[in-house]
């Protein structure tokens, strides 16, 4: 019933004049022509002539309205007006556009149009309004429409059908390869860079007369890679046989830097050229944006110095490393840019992924071309006057009789009928008689028809000839290449860097320097420019660390390099892995940020203990000893902690209610001394401990009684036998103990006394084997820090309680203590 009811619909509408059509089909088949149109007649150049239809139309325009390179420019809205009338229909900004670009000497390589006044810059500024402009056609765009006249190429008429346009240039120069293109088409799109025209030329002449055993790899031994109007640098040189083998492929393109010591010892960096399409504006903007966001530290200065050539100039501060900061630089700003290789053209209206040997093929065969039906245009118009000259020969050999019949003639008609019916002359022969003036009968003017004759006559058989032979053809496309090369070759202006870019990690971005990282027990942590610290006497008030709450405290201090990896080990037995150039870095005064930030800690879980380790200690028989509160001790390989992922790995099993206090490096040879809260200490050698897994619980090192624990161990070098001990109780009393009244003994044992405690001291919180040279930082609970020099601290027995090493303020004690 309702089939019924359709076809009685479909029969009333059909009687009325309207055609049902299915609505899906339909949208498929209008957008496949919507989209074809843009890829044929839009966006994507033609292989011969590397031009898109507008740029076609706007040169072969100015071509008709006189514009060659030795004219007078012209208004460029006279320009886009006859475009606009005569052959492309759609907006005059595009059109506008489209010439502009080939104006403008960092767009095109070669540029193909001159222009007057203001046609844009590298900085994005946009060209003034087509009316104040003027343009021509460059030297190089007479080449793109040389012989043009001579039928080398069909013409089609334009939309309205009043005049013919050519489908293409004739095109003496491969003009995709030297100027490249940029398109967007529907479901394509295309990407090639611009070349350099020596080297191009070069590459079309070796693959003319080698081309069977030509290959691709061959032809990048003439073209060694893009050649950017703006110059830079680009690496991946040995990418470049593939990219130009598959037509597709990336590189990496840098703006070209130097650097520049001044007469103070200062540095510039001279940035001299940019990456191809990078607006310099926006470069710069990005630069300060990063100064002022502290992204970047260390330059002075920002300035643009860039007239005709490109100088951005960077200013360093004093002690800056500017290599670094280029580095920096290059890495996230458009300073460092990557171009893709997407080398499609139409090849005979159709699109097609192209390799660099089929690209110069199809220009190749198109010149083949050219130069067939130019041959051809001058063979017909040498033959046409050789005919004529054979008319006017004979004519001249038979002038009597001819003026006689042109006399006895009525009329002209009948003059030429009658030349024709009597010397079996050709129309156009009889024509020329006609029209001959009387001084071709004098004897000069004969000869002079002669030696024109004979001419023509050679030339005929010249052009036979080259017709006949394809190699006297390749041979003529040569010669044309070679002088085109003659007239416009230049010097490269892009350096080609055969090896890869090395990868920039962020430890080549971060200058390596000495820094202090500085831990609370709350977890606040920064690092600091030791700097910061300046040296006090002994005695002294300190300065102020930094500002914590007045429950939190330092609890670890320690100087090393931003480039260092920090082992965090933790009272739960774990460790975590960062590097020291990830902590924030902050003036001595401020607070830091939760080391929660950077570590994935659990309740309850505190820092105990950081360690600096180079890539060296990794890889080297260095071991670590982790040590506990209640004196149970390990010895673990440095190779266990190489890969430590980011939740962090078990460095000691702990039995209940212990926690890992500290974790020290040590290699063979080396000794322990250990002190406790109640100033009892221990020395045994690293020996005693043998080599363990990170899951286990370790061994005693020291004999505790009640609720002592412990909270010092430090190595014993060979090389440090002979120093000291550095012991420092709660209330700032200190002293050096030398290491020769400490016996070695074996582990876990009692040990022996190393400081007096009481309640003037307070507990022992600290011991450290010292270094000749050495100064001592120590930090109060509140804050309070100061540095001391070691010579000012006095060496004492091992039974005395020390001297005052700083004054603390009421309700004070000392937090913790480092040897810088």
């Amino acid at each position: 019933m309702v089939n019924k009811e359709i076809n009685s619909l479909k029969d009333e509408k059909n009687k009325k004049g309207i055609i049902p059509i299915d609505i899906v089909s339909e949208m498929e088949e209008s957008y496949i022509s919507y989209a074809m149109s843009v890829i044929t007649t839009r966006a994507l150049p033609d292989v011969r002539d590397g031009l898109k239809p507008v740029h076609r139309r706007i040169l072969y325009s100015m071509s008709e309205m006189g514009l060659t390179a030795s004219a007078r420019p012209r208004k460029s809205a006279a320009v886009i007006g006859d475009v606009l009338g005569k052959y492309h229909p759609h907006g005059d900004t595009s059109v506008y556009d489209a010439m502009v670009g080939m104006a403008q000497d960092f767009s095109y390589r070669y540029p193909l149009v001159i222009g007057q006044g203001n046609f844009g810059s590298v900085d994005g500024d946009p060209p003034a309004a087509m009316r104040y402009t003027e343009a021509k056609m460059s030297k190089l765009s007479s080449e793109l429409l040389k012989d043009l006249e001579k039928n080398t190429v069909n013409l089609r008429p334009n939309y309205d059908n009043t005049r013919k346009e050519p489908t293409v240039l004739p095109s003496t120069v491969p003009n995709l390869l030297l100027n490249g293109t940029l398109g967007i088409a529907v479901g394509m799109a295309t990407n090639i860079p611009p070349h350099n025209l020596d080297e191009v030329i070069d590459a079309c002449i070796h693959l003319i007369e080698n081309n069977k055993d030509t290959t691709n790899e061959d032809l990048t031994n003439f073209i060694k890679g893009p050649d950017f109007p703006t110059g830079g640098i680009v690496y991946g040189g040995k990418d470049i046989h593939h990219i130009y083998a598959s037509g597709r492929g990336g590189i990496i393109c840098r703006g070209e830097s130097e650097i520049i010591e001044n007469k103070s010892g200062t540095f510039q960096i001279v940035i001299n050229s940019l990456p191809y399409r990078v607006n310099k504006a926006d470069l710069i903007i990005k630069i300060a944006d990063l100064i002022r966001n502290k992204k970047i530290e260390g330059i002075k200065d920002l300035r643009d110095e860039s007239t005709k050539e490109t100088r951005i100039v960077i200013d360093l501060k004093n002690g800056v490393q500017p290599q670094k900061i280029i580095n920096y630089i290059y890495k996230h700003t458009s300073l460092e840019t990557a171009f893709h290789f997407n080398m499609v053209a139409l090849v005979d209206g159709v699109p097609q992924t192209l390799s660099l040997k089929s690209l110069l093929e199809e220009f190749i065969s198109h010149r083949e071309d050219v130069v067939k039906r130019r041959t051809a245009y001058d063979l017909k118009k040498a033959e046409e006057r050789e005919h004529i000259l054979l008319g006017l020969k004979r004519a001249l050999d038979h002038i009597d009789k001819v003026i006689k019949i042109i006399k006895s003639s009525k009329d002209t008609i009948s003059a030429k009928i009658n030349l024709i019916k009597e010397f079996k002359f050709s129309e156009p022969q009889a024509i020329a008689i006609l029209e001959m003036k009387l001084q071709k009968l004098a004897g000069l003017e004969r000869k002079n028809i002669e030696i024109e004759l004979k001419e023509k006559q050679s030339l005929i058989e010249d052009l036979k000839s080259l017709l006949a032979s394809s190699g006297k053809i390749f041979k003529v496309i040569t010669e044309e290449l070679i002088e085109i090369k003659s007239k416009y070759g230049d010097e490269r202006r892009t350096k080609i860097i055969k090896g890869d870019l090395k990868n920039i990690s962020d430890e080549d971005l971060i200058p390596e320097k000495e820094s202090v990282l500085v831990l609370t027990a709350d977890g606040y942590v920064k690092r600091t420019d030791p700097i910061e610290y300046k040296t006090q006497k002994r005695g002294g008030v300190g300065v102020v660390d930094l500002s914590t709450k007045e429950e939190d405290f330092v609890n670890i201090f320690l100087r090393t390099s931003t480039h260092s990896d920090l082992l965090f080990f933790t009272n739960l037995g774990k460790v975590y892995q960062i590097k020291m150039y990830d902590l924030p870095e902050a003036r001595r005064a401020t607070k830091g940020k939760s080391i929660m930030n950077y570590l994935p800690l659990v309740d309850d879980e505190k820092v105990t203990s950081v360690l600096p380790i180079s890539e060296k200690t990794k890889q080297t028989g260095e071991s670590f000893i982790l040590v506990t509160k209640k004196g149970t001790a390990k010895k673990v390989t440095a190779s266990d902690f190489r890969d430590v992922r980011r939740s962090g790995l078990i460095a000691i099993k702990l039995n209940k209610g212990d926690q890992l206090i500290e974790v020290l490096p040590t290699t063979k040879g080396d000794e322990i001394v250990l002190a406790t809260s109640v100033g009892q200490s221990i020395r045994f050698k690293e020996s005693d401990i043998r080599k363990m897994g990170r899951t286990a619980s370790g061994v005693r090192a020291v004999k505790l009684t009640g609720n002592d624990y412990v909270v010092g161990v430090s190595v014993i070098e060979k090389e440090y036998k002979q120093s000291e001990l550095l012991t420092m109780s709660a209330n700032g009393f200190g002293k050096k103990t030398s290491l020769n009244e400490y016996k070695v003994q074996k582990r876990g044992g009692s040990g022996i006394k190393t400081a007096k405690i009481n309640l003037k001291t307070g507990k022992l919180i600290i011991a450290k084997v010292i270094k000749e040279g050495s100064e001592l930082i120590a930090i109060s609970q509140k804050g309070q820090v100061i540095r001391v020099k070691l010579e000012s601290v006095p060496s004492l027995g091992r039974q005395t309680q020390g001297v005052k090493i700083m004054k603390l303020r009421a309700n004070d004690k000392i937090a913790s203590l480092t040897l810088i």
